[in-house]
């Protein structure tokens, strides 16, 4: 497994604000475009059903900085790191990177969770079908981090 998981994309006008710039809500939305696909390429889904029950991950935190701003057609890289794997939780890092620029970073941390039909979420320790390819991707993220 690859260290990190990055996409490319491109911003999208509807994203700007009046300034021209992308809104800072939709930096979290990017963040959540690339958490997605992180959990496609372990062969899950960010909601998936295991062992009969649906699991999830609610937010806990999350933040963002911001050092230069994004516009309408720049062209940007979002890497995804995975930076901590606990009993039941998830951390990891988003870059923003355009051309060689880090432009953001953000920082989220999810709880796993199983979703009730009532949409009431009661926290589990993470099924070991899930924390086996996550602990491989927090250990490949900080032997790269060592390089």
């Amino acid at each position: 497994m690859t260290p990190t998981l990055t996409i490319e994309r491109r911003i999208q006008f509807a994203e700007t604000d009046m300034a021209g710039v992308l809104h800072f809500s939709n930096y979290f939305r990017l963040m959540e475009e690339v958490e997605h696909a992180f959990f496609r390429s372990i062969g899950y889904g960010v909601v998936c059903e295991l062992d009969g029950m649906t699991v999830s991950w609610p937010r806990v935190s999350a933040t963002c900085e911001y050092y230069a701003p994004l516009r309408f057609e720049d062209e940007i890289r979002l890497v995804l790191r995975v930076t901590h794997v606990g009993n039941k939780s998830l951390s990891y890092e988003v870059e923003f990177v355009r051309g060689p620029d880090r432009v953001a970073q953000g920082e989220i941390t999810a709880i796993c969770c199983a979703t009730g039909e009532s949409g009431t979420f009661r926290s589990i320790p993470i099924p070991d079908v899930l924390r086996a390819p996550l602990v491989r991707a927090a250990s490949a993220s900080a032997k790269a981090a060592q390089r």
